[in-house]
């Protein structure tokens, strides 16, 4: 049976069920404030909408303390929406007893016996992935908001029946679940051609491509046996540092270094921290191998190496190589590679945050075969690789898909657009 409709007087929103009500957030929502208690780990709101304990997600990187100042109490079932990241879905229900921030709200519905938390919680998360939170900031920082609590009961909500309130939580907990599960597959393809991909690259660099070749230990732990005709060498004999300041050319093409890639920056953009001048950054060109060396201590899962496909300027914190005329960039890459995931790198350097210099990685000694076979090995790799990322590709889209399937789905249901019966 079809539902009878009406205007809802919410533009985002427009229309809902005939029998559903329109109530101001004050008669729905009533801020919580609590005690801290000794025993209370600090509970985070992330963007996926989880709201646990801090060391549920993050082991490493922060202290705790119990003189946070300003910190209130959570409560298992509390609503909580982080103020300057719920444009981003940072809204969520606890699943820990613990302390909050000042800059989180907590929440429980008005009328327990007129309203369901999982419904309402699901409706400001559509608010978030739908951008109206984001419409509503005033402020010139960008990528984040301050929606705070005198905002929240000044907004209009649907209100369903406290049963569809709850059937509707329970519909979207079931689909949802589903459909994360399916998500969860295609991750696990990716992960799994990731680790293909590493395994495929670092086989090609340490043994070579000839299967049938004589192997000898290279004494290298992380390279261990390598074809007998290869030689034992240092980067500092075959490499040189290319350092170009950007005082004089003040070229503009501004290169970053992202994840394993190396790629153009927007020079005008305002999202991340841009230095007035480019006159401190080092001009690159294609060919030269950029290596991030810094922060070595706290970050060790970020991928450190990357291949320069075109001129342009990067930072001079980071490390660049030129290639002398018997090696090969690309292979030279494929090899840095292997050692940045093997963990290489973080033996090197000194200081709070550990990073490393020109002289650290100068003085690695590395496998390297004759020329010829270093650019067979390296044209093997790009073939390989490519057909790889396609298929990463073909799975990202799928995930996109189902994701954007299950916003849709998501909005309908709470905003009463299908009918769950």
């Amino acid at each position: 049976m079809e539902r009878k409709l009406k205007d809802s007087g919410i533009p985002w929103i427009q229309q809902i069920p005939e029998h559903w009500e329109v109530k101001r957030g004050k008669s729905i929502f009533q801020e919580i404030y609590r005690n801290v208690r000794p025993e209370d780990g600090v509970v985070t709101c992330f963007r996926d909408g989880e709201v646990t304990l801090r060391i549920n997600r993050r082991t490493t990187g922060f202290t705790e303390s119990d003189k946070e100042i300003g910190y209130h109490g959570v409560r298992v079932g509390d609503l909580v929406i982080h103020q300057m990241d719920a444009f981003a879905g940072s809204i969520g229900i606890s699943d820990s007893d613990g302390k909050c921030s000042p800059i989180c709200i907590v929440c429980q519905p008005r009328q327990k016996d007129k309203q369901h938390t999982g419904y309402y919680c699901k409706l400001l998360r559509v608010m978030a992935y739908s951008g109206f939170i984001q419409s509503l900031a005033t402020g010139i920082r960008e990528r984040s908001t301050d929606f705070r609590y005198k905002t929240l009961v000044t907004l209009s909500f649907p209100v369903p029946p406290l049963s569809e309130q709850e059937a509707i939580s329970a519909y979207l907990d079931e689909k949802c679940g589903e459909i994360d599960e399916l998500i969860a597959v295609e991750q696990q393809m990716i992960s799994d051609l990731e680790a293909y991909r590493q395994a495929v690259i670092t086989e090609a660099v340490t043994h070579g491509l000839n299967p049938y070749a004589p192997l000898r230990d290279s004494g290298i732990p992380w390279i261990g046996q390598i074809p007998e005709h290869w030689e034992i060498t240092r980067v500092a004999k075959i490499c040189y540092e290319h350092y170009v300041t950007n005082k004089i050319e003040h070229n503009q093409n501004l290169l970053s270094l992202s994840y394993g890639n190396i790629k153009r920056k927007n020079i005008n953009t305002v999202d991340g921290l841009l230095p007035a001048s480019f006159d401190t950054y080092q001009i690159v060109d294609e060919g030269n191998i950029v290596l991030r060396l810094t922060d070595l201590q706290n970050d060790k899962r970020s991928l450190r190496v990357g291949h320069v496909e075109e001129r342009g300027i990067i930072t001079s914190a980071y490390v660049a190589l030129g290639m002398k005329p018997y090696v090969y960039s690309k292979y030279m890459y494929f090899l840095l590679y292997t050692a940045d995931i093997c963990k290489v790198f973080y033996s090197f350097g000194g200081g709070v945050r550990q990073s490393g210099k020109w002289d650290d990685i100068a003085s690695l000694i590395i496998s390297l075969p004759p020329l010829a076979e270093q650019k067979e090995i390296a044209d093997y790799l790009d073939a390989k690789c490519a057909e790889i990322a396609e298929l990463i590709k073909v799975k990202q889209d799928k995930i996109e898909t189902m994701k954007q399937y299950r916003q849709s789905l998501i909005f309908e249901a709470v905003t009463g657009k299908i009918n769950i019966d």
